[in-house]
């Protein structure tokens, strides 16, 4: 059992735990869920004792070993097989000793110990854990040096892992990960032996990796189980009865305060007037539910759609260096309302064939034609550091209209999602989250025709994640996106291509299917995944799809307004239900009580008959796509 209790802690001056308290039963895996900033990575400096606690205490069992990524990955030239199987510090020791030991008993004392730790399997289990993480045998074998930072860090998480701590801590470990690696580790802390807690805004592995979720809110701790979709509807149940319950508590004070005012200078009534009062302290307060208002992010509308295909490439190579392509025998057509999700692990060359597509690079060889005007928009993680420090998002965005006046500069400074007192911040001192909405925004600010999105998520929480989808839900241009946050991409995409053995070709099975793939590929790595080349036939196919698609796209463009009308009436519901749950409307305006009844029965007419409508159309379309 970890028990955390009456914590309080704060980071310059600034609160961020304010008497929190919550347990862990032993063998816990638990999803540590919050907003940015909200102090979960101070909770993780105050349980490792790196941070004091200015209250309460932390309490774990005795000889408990608690591990988590080291801050700086290791750059040396030891082999990164050598750096994690020296991660298990009491192995190295007793093989150590071993070398030297001289008095029979201890050397046997050793080899038992050795045995029970089972040293034996040591080194096949930090390979199967490099492997996991996208380290075949060869690159095991080299030292660290010659890795990358984003590689080094994959190197300090498998040396925690191999180091199988009684307490894993992990801090958005995915954010140096593909997901290939991402899909690896959700099934290794699964299986974890041990208590994980686990910082991370990937809906997913809080979904498939854990077995609870500690939220921390308004600097607390809540402690709920199941993954974090049980967790956001037990949140919402919570918080829906707590509203109700503030409602009541308000109007029954209002009741006993208002008898109090009527009567307490009578003194007739001075007696009744007195108990009233008492009754009003005894009562108390509900507290009011606190809902953190998220920014939505809006990409601009292509003004014309070019006719599909917007790209088309046929035997195709690119790559850095003349004559070395990183891929070739490159036979694909993007179409204008396509919806793409590159697949691959790291280093297979997803971001060189962004980079082709964005213009970036230009081909070695084959025939690329994109369509007439066709306005490409372009994000990647490593684009943050082209921003100017010392400048705003107004600032930015103003040189991209200059003429314009300051009100339409900072309207669409709020269509990328910042708020109004972050517009005028500098860049250097908005948080990773602001930084990638301006640098999305601004990658979109043209209106493209095709938005690319290398790992846009990386610093977004999940709420923030979901503005992200419901964006490009509802841009109508097309998408390559490259990520490894599998529910975005299960939530936005609808084609999946493979980047793989120096090529892109379709991948014919869905989400689920890639990651059994993967996982099994993880378990035995000499047993490579078998996935689907694309074939002339099924090129063809694509072609006649591409070009049904265009022949109903009246259709499609009638199911997509349906779709927004009903995304409306939702809204419109929802906010007539929550003015209709006030009891005071009743009291105060029950004729403005009876007209948004009113309006709230046309309204769930009007949805419905929408929804009726939409699926009728989306079946004819379907059944056409099929025929």
């Amino acid at each position: 059992m970890i028990t955390i209790s009456d914590i309080s802690a704060r980071i310059a001056g600034r609160l961020l735990l304010d008497h929190a308290s919550v347990s862990l039963p032993a063998g816990t895996k638990a999803g540590l869920v919050g907003r940015n900033g909200a102090g979960k990575s101070t909770l993780f400096r105050v349980i490792t004792g790196d941070l004091a606690s200015e209250s309460g205490s932390v309490s774990i069992p005795k000889n408990a070993r608690i591990g988590q990524v080291a801050q700086e990955a290791p750059g040396t030239e030891d082999a990164l097989i050598e750096i994690v199987l020296a991660a298990d510090k009491e192995r190295s020791a007793l093989l150590a000793e071993a070398e030297s030991a001289t008095d029979p008993h201890r050397i046997a004392e050793i080899q038992m110990r050795l045995v029970d730790i089972d040293a034996h399997s040591a080194e096949a289990r930090a390979a199967s854990i490099l492997a996991g993480l996208g380290f075949d045998q060869e690159a095991q074998s080299r030292p660290a040096s010659s890795f990358s930072g984003g590689w080094r860090m994959r190197v300090a998480l498998a040396a925690v892992l191999f180091a199988e701590p009684d307490l894993l801590l992990l801090d958005e470990p995915t954010n140096y990960l593909d997901l290939e690696g991402t899909l690896w580790l959700e099934d290794y802390v699964r299986r974890y032996p041990h208590t994980v807690i686990i910082i991370s805004h990937d809906r997913d592995l809080l979904n498939n990796a854990v077995n609870s979720i500690v939220h921390l809110d308004q600097k607390k701790l809540t402690f709920y189980r199941g993954g974090y979709d049980q967790f956001e509807r037990q949140k919402a149940e919570a918080d829906e009865l707590q509203t109700k319950a503030r409602a009541k508590n308000e109007a029954a004070r209002k009741h006993l305060q208002s008898f109090i005012d009527r009567f307490k200078a009578k003194a007739s009534k001075a007696r009744q007037a007195q108990s009233r009062v008492k009754a009003l302290e005894r009562m108390g307060t509900v507290a009011a539910v606190i809902e953190d208002h998220v920014q939505p992010i809006t990409f601009p509308e292509p003004e014309k759609q070019p006719a599909s295909p917007i790209v088309a490439i046929s035997g195709g190579a690119v790559g850095y260096e003349p004559g070395k392509p990183i891929l070739k025998g490159l036979n694909l057509r993007i179409d204008n309302d396509d919806r793409i999700a590159l697949l691959g692990s790291n280093g297979n060359g997803k971001s060189t064939f962004a980079k082709f597509i964005s213009g970036r690079l230009q081909a070695d060889a084959g025939d690329v034609k994109l369509a007439p005007n066709l306005k490409i928009g372009f994000f990647a993680q490593h684009q943050l550091d082209d921003l100017i420090p010392d400048q705003s998002p107004v600032d930015h965005v103003r040189r991209l209209m200059p003429d314009a006046p300051e009100a339409k500069v900072r309207a669409r400074v709020a269509q990328m999602g910042l708020a109004t007192e972050k517009m005028s911040t500098a860049a250097k001192d908005l948080s990773g989250g602001e930084k990638a909405r301006l640098l999305m925004g601004l990658a979109a600010f043209h209106a493209p025709n095709l938005l690319i999105l290398d790992e846009p998520t990386n610093h977004l929480d999940i709420d923030s994640r979901r503005a992200l989808i419901e964006a490009l839900n509802d841009y109508e241009g097309a998408v390559i996106l490259i990520s490894h946050d599998r529910h975005l991409i299960e939530a936005t995409v609808d084609r999946l291509w493979l980047v793989n053995k120096g090529t892109v070709t379709a991948f014919e099975g869905d989400m689920d299917e890639y990651r059994d793939l993967v996982v099994a590929s993880g378990k035995k790595k000499d047993e490579k995944p078998q996935f689907v080349e694309e074939s002339a036939s099924k090129a063809d196919q694509r072609k006649l799809n591409a070009e049904k698609r265009a022949s109903l796209a009246p259709l499609k463009k009638k199911i997509n307004e349906i779709e927004s009308l009903t995304g409306k009436l939702e809204k419109l519901i929802q906010a007539l239900d929550a003015e209709l749950a006030d009891p005071l409307l009743y009291e105060k305006a029950p004729a403005k009580a009876a007209e948004k009844a009113k309006q709230r029965g046309e309204a769930a007419a009007k949805l419905a008959a929408a929804e009726e409508q939409w699926l009728e159309l989306s079946t004819q379309y379907e059944e056409a796509m099929a025929g």
